[in-house]
């Protein structure tokens, strides 16, 4: 008969999935990085590469906790939001619009990233584990911070930035 499933191997699930997550975007971080045109931005991705780095030693501790090894599988959602932020990075080199597909695809990132450890939290506290929800909030809060920083640079810069035509491009209505 096989294993019934539980509430605790579905954690284990979520965070083995989180973790593959979180080193995936350590290595797009810095590719992003490079392609950003807006140096804000740059930087911002930049900040979030040491970010992610304390979040996966988070995680590590939230494994220890539940005693089992950190590993990870393959997160099939992430792959996709970062393989869209990468034809982003293809398809609009040196187009002022690149940096707004950039900060599109860092968001959506976030967005995935802020409804998986939400879904954790609520988990770890039905199952008692009292300082992974402490971790697991604590990276939660870090990326809405960074959720909120992006939308504000989008807004404050980096859209009107894209409004804005490249040096020796004539609009249309010129010709």
């Amino acid at each position: 008969m096989p294993k019934v499933k539980t509430l605790e191997d579905l954690f284990q699930a979520g965070l083995k999935d989180i973790f593959f997550a979180e080193k995936k975007i350590l290595t797009a971080l810095p590719k992003m990085a490079k392609a950003a045109i807006n140096q804000d931005l740059r930087a911002a991705f930049e900040k979030h590469v040491a970010e992610t780095e304390e979040q996966v030693s988070r995680l590590e501790q939230v494994f220890e906790e539940i005693e089992a090894k950190p590993q990870s599988k393959t997160c099939d959602a992430i792959m996709g939001i970062i393989a869209e932020g990468q034809e982003i990075m293809k398809d609009y080199k040196g187009s002022p619009a690149l940096d707004n597909g950039l900060l599109a695809s860092a968001q959506a990132v976030e967005h995935y990233e802020i409804c998986q450890y939400g879904t954790l939290i609520s988990w770890a506290n039905e199952l008692g584990l009292k300082e992974s929800v402490r971790l697991l909030r604590q990276t939660l809060a870090e990326e809405e911070k960074t959720d909120k920083s992006l939308t504000a640079l989008a807004e404050a810069v980096v859209n009107q930035e894209a409004c804005s035509e490249p040096a020796g491009i004539e609009s249309e209505e010129e010709t």
